[in-house]
């Protein structure tokens, strides 16, 4: 045999060394680059897995229309909603709660996940929301003001203040001047509604978005000491979110113009 033949199969056998290691990179480089470890994303970059989304309880209707849009546009996904007060869904985030967008009805709420460091970028305004009064159906109180709320007989919820929606209800009532006692204060927008729903009460304040949700079970009354409590809505991915891609695309869905036009016509204003 000679020399040259013998460095042959030295030769191949390199080859096969270098394949291999080009290999291993590769499958190392494979693995989702956002910190989900594959299942927020695959490997056209489409958002796959579930995308879990910390809402405030207004944005129920319209934010369910987009997650069905969402799971129809990229099929196999899933948008898990937990709707509730935004303080509450604020310190369930902060304490550790597993979440990968929050949209809060509030500044002052969304503050709360921003300082403790869970939020990834900077929230952004999405949409804005203004307080109504829900009466009950056909209004047998005549209600027509803020003021006809103060009125001695008549039964009113609001919204505890540590939620965005009483918050707002104290400044519109500071700007009026008005003292109101409610009957109850309620942790989230929706429970208010539903005890005017229910009869239970003769009156809520609330946001204009629940009227129009409500679908005529509720007689609405704007006022314009509203004007003085208007609400932004903030929106951010989250730090710690185990979908990033899917996070991504959710928020994208909601700043588009498909997006824009599901808020606008639940009564959202936009920013």
């Amino acid at each position: 045999m000679t020399r040259t033949s013998r460095r042959a199969p030295r030769r191949l056998l390199a080859g096969i060394g270098a394949a291999a290691v080009l290999l291993a990179a590769g499958a190392c480089s494979s693995g989702g680059s956002d910190g989900t470890g594959g299942s927020g994303g695959g490997a056209s970059g489409r958002p796959t897995g579930t995308v879990t989304v910390f809402a405030a309880a207004s944005l129920q209707e319209s934010f369910t229309t987009l997650g069905k849009t969402f799971e129809k546009r990229y099929p196999g996904t899933k948008v898990a909603f937990n709707f509730g007060g935004s303080d509450s869904l604020a310190a369930g985030i902060t304490g550790g709660a597993p979440a990968d967008v929050f949209a809060s009805a509030s500044p002052r709420t969304m503050k709360t996940v921003t300082d403790a460091g869970d939020a990834a970028g900077t929230p952004a305004t999405f949409v804005r929301n203004r307080l109504e009064i829900a009466a009950l159906q056909g209004n047998p109180d005549h209600i027509s003001s803020l003021k006809d709320l103060t009125g001695s007989g008549l039964k009113v919820v609001l919204c505890a203040e540590t939620v965005p929606c009483g918050a707002a209800t104290r400044t519109a009532l500071e700007a009026s001047g008005l003292k109101l006692t409610p009957v109850s204060y309620e942790q989230d927008v929706k429970s208010a509604l539903t005890k005017v729903e229910l009869k239970e009460a003769d009156a809520a304040v609330v946001y204009r978005t629940d009227v129009k949700a409500a679908g005529g079970k509720v007689e609405g009354v704007e006022f314009p000491e509203s004007a003085e409590a208007v609400n932004d809505y903030p929106i951010v991915r989250l730090k710690n979110a185990g979908n990033a891609s899917g996070a991504k695309a959710f928020l994208a869905l909601v700043n588009s113009a498909e997006g824009r036009k599901v808020l606008g016509a639940a009564g959202f204003l936009t920013p």
